[in-house]
């Protein structure tokens, strides 16, 4: 039996409502013609979706597992529609990457991309996730931190990052030479989660504190960065993360005696295949255009 994508939103109203009268109402119809339409689709994919009961109707595990591939389909449905119906039928790119990537990778790209006839849809997530949409086909470019290598997943160098400690123009700290971590740990701290060089970090850096005050991890890098910038702290960040405010005098970077605490390597992602897409390659040669005017600066 053929599933019809309209009872895929029912699916999505009721399990969300838990109720089959709730959605019969948001829908416009009665509540056993929700049921029929339920139980029809049960019967497509040989399973139970709901366990009914006198205070409505609660999803099972195997429905809640179905949830995200009905919800990508109807994204895909109106993805499709929107690309029939939008923009004269401009290509569309779907682009995604870390949260602490997004200032340093969609501005600057989309400033290149300016002229280009195409429309891009901008999101972020994590690295993983992002790789599992690329395999999907529901994404078209990621940029990640590197990953092993994945199946069917074209991965290529964008550029590292050292990570620096960074505070503002007028800390005490600013300017100050061959600073040791126990001089930075005199000051409120504000590391960055890039890594597992991040906790490395915040266990050297606590037992030097002067008090037992806690140091949190934060993410994205722009959190840790504000800490920075108005209220005191030292930020320990990519360089790429920050190099906006470096450049523009707002934060300063300390000289630490210490050697490297880490580095960031960002990878552009995409999946591979032998059919030609124009509007895709036209995006990654301006990503690799970005990643040379980093290696300049």
């Amino acid at each position: 039996m053929a599933i019809v994508l309209s009872d895929l939103q029912l699916l999505l109203d009721a399990a969300e409502l838990g109720s089959f009268s709730q959605t019969a109402a948001k829908h416009g119809w009665t509540q056993p013609q929700v049921s029929q339409r339920i139980a029809q689709l049960e019967a497509s994919l040989g399973t139970r979706l709901f366990s009914r009961h006198r205070r409505g109707a609660e999803p099972t595990a195997a429905c809640l597992a179905f949830l995200p591939a009905a919800r990508a389909a109807l994204e895909a449905l109106a993805d499709g529609r929107e690309q029939l119906g939008v923009g004269q039928g401009l290509p569309k790119l779907r682009l995604a990457c870390l949260p602490s990537l997004a200032g340093v990778i969609f501005g600057p790209l989309l400033r290149k991309l300016a002229d280009a006839p195409l429309e891009i849809r901008c999101d972020t997530d994590h690295s993983p996730q992002i790789l599992q949409q690329l395999l999907a086909g529901t994404l078209d470019i990621g940029f990640v931190l590197q990953r092993p290598a994945v199946s069917g997943i074209a991965q290529e160098a964008l550029g590292e990052s050292p990570i620096v400690a960074v505070v503002c123009a007028t800390h005490p700290l600013a300017g100050e030479r061959g600073l040791s971590l126990r001089e930075l740990a005199a000051h409120p701290l504000a590391p960055q989660r890039w890594g597992d060089a991040a906790e490395d970090l915040v266990r050297r850096l606590r037992p030097l504190r002067q008090s037992n005050s806690p140091i949190h991890l934060l993410q994205p890098a722009t959190a840790a960065r504000d800490l920075a910038l108005w209220h005191g702290y030292v930020a320990f960040v990519p360089r790429l993360a920050v190099r906006e405010e470096l450049a523009q005098g707002l934060l300063h970077e300390l000289d630490l005696a210490e050697p490297e605490l880490g580095r960031w390597r960002v990878v552009m992602a995409w999946r591979g295949g032998k059919r030609r897409d124009a509007a895709k390659e036209r995006a990654l040669a301006a990503a690799r255009q970005l990643a040379r005017d980093w290696r300049v600066d």
